[in-house]
């Protein structure tokens, strides 16, 4: 039993897969919500995730709800929303560092959360036909949809296999997904809020890579500047930092211009070794 536990907390807390953690999170504040509910009386508990953590529409309510645009990334509104935004996040996100580096995916996936987020609230205040008043967002959907995109927008020619469907690109899936998105957002569909958030996200992981794929890694804050030493009587080191970086980039430029499926075993191995670093 120690050890099955040992395994689970290393799989999603210890490992430094983001992905699992973000999986491991949700599903426990998942959980916490669901079971403090029964303690209040009827509906009172929906009433309180609404009022103080979901993200408002509501630009007047932003300074006293500021967290909120972390907070409305952990909840869901019943058990088929939370399972497939964490079997997609599974999914993709596993791919995703499959060929980048978890620093990037933390950017990738909060960057996605936030620009959902505020791509919701824009279109309630500026339509006539929506009301920001009383609007509110849940749901980890606009992050993993900026991660699906950004893998999506990095190896459009990867395939993934689907039930009933068989190998389908990346590239057509993410595009059925965005049109299912588009359609959406008409005025009286159900989730209007989420598929706008959805489209903010989406938006967010494919400038993020066409960004990564000229030279500019918005995840470079992120970097750990190596501290100074002295060293004395050592001949100095060659670096290859550099060229290894070089090398990862002429790999992605050839990705994004012929597929992933026409690399040579090197070039993914080369890739694979980086993303682990």
């Amino acid at each position: 039993m120690n050890n099955n536990f040992g395994d689970f907390r290393y799989r999603f807390f210890k490992s430094g897969n983001p992905a699992m953690l973000y999986i491991a999170i949700n599903v426990i504040v998942f959980i916490v919500v669901g079971v403090g509910s029964l303690f209040l009386p009827a509906n009172l508990g929906e009433y309180y995730v609404n009022e103080y953590l979901a993200f408002p529409a509501d630009i007047a309510q932003w300074p006293f709800r500021f967290y909120t645009i972390i907070s409305y990334a952990f909840l869901h509104g019943g058990l088929l929303h939370i399972f497939f935004n964490l079997l997609w996040l599974y999914w993709m996100g596993n791919l995703f560092l499959d060929f980048l580096k978890p620093r990037q995916f933390q950017v990738v996936y909060w960057g996605g959360a936030i620009v959902g987020a505020l791509a919701f609230a824009l279109i309630f205040n500026l339509s006539p036909q929506l009301d920001s008043k009383n609007a509110t967002l849940i749901g980890a959907s606009a992050a993993v949809m900026a991660i699906f995109s950004a893998i999506a927008t990095l190896v459009p020619n990867y395939s993934v296999r689907l039930l009933l469907f068989g190998d389908v690109r990346l590239k057509y899936l993410l595009l059925v997904y965005v049109l299912i998105d588009v359609v959406g957002v008409a005025p009286k569909s159900m989730n209007i809020g989420g598929n706008l958030a959805h489209l903010g996200g989406a938006l967010f992981g494919f400038f993020y890579i066409k960004l990564l794929q000229k030279g500019t890694d918005l995840s470079s804050f992120l970097v750990k500047k190596p501290k100074l030493k002295v060293i004395k009587n050592e001949k100095p080191k060659q670096k290859s930092a550099a060229t290894n970086q070089a090398e990862i980039d002429a790999i992605l430029d050839k990705i994004s211009k012929s597929g992933y499926e026409n690399l040579t075993a090197k070039e993914k191995q080369t890739l694979f070794d980086a993303s682990k670093n």
